[in-house]
């Protein structure tokens, strides 16, 4: 893409590319069918009007070489957004991945630490609440706790 973008434009400043290569990119993302025929029409009616973002357009509407490197550019942006459509699969599943890696190194983490002050003050409710024997305190890791409050609260609330 970023090749591509050297390639075209060469008589505009760096500004006027930029904004003209950032608003065919939006409206090929939007809705990709004919954009160049859609872009090029309603660039002539805001022209006529006196209120195009792109006067300096004005010059090279209909010159050939623009329409070349209009319609190749756009096709760029087409291929670019269909190739990142293609990757949206493994994407997801990279985040997946990564989600998962997340959660197994917090689990990880929480098993080498000792439990809060509130989870023992909850423990310790259920506890009482439900008349369960507890578990000693020197065995007695986040993780454990943790697990142990969800297995009271899932035997003794019906929740599976």
């Amino acid at each position: 893409m970023y090749a591509l973008k050297k390639q075209i434009y060469q008589d505009f400043s760096k500004t006027q590319k930029s904004a003209l290569c950032n608003f065919l990119r939006a409206l090929v993302k939007k809705s990709p069918g004919n954009a160049l025929e859609r872009f090029v029409e309603d660039e002539k009616y805001y022209l006529e009007q006196g209120s195009s973002r792109f006067g300096f357009l004005a010059d090279v509407i209909d010159d050939e070489r623009f329409l070349k490197d209009t319609a190749l550019f756009i096709n760029g942006c087409k291929k670019f957004y269909e190739y990142k459509k293609s990757q949206e699969p493994l994407i997801q599943a990279q985040k997946a991945y990564e989600k998962q890696k997340r959660q197994f190194l917090k689990e990880l983490k929480m098993k080498s630490e000792a439990p809060t002050g509130k989870q023992l003050k909850y423990y310790g409710s259920l506890c009482k609440k439900y008349n369960i024997v507890k578990m000693s305190e020197e065995e007695m890791t986040k993780f454990s706790l943790k697990e142990e409050i969800s297995r009271i609260l899932n035997e003794y609330t019906g929740n599976s």
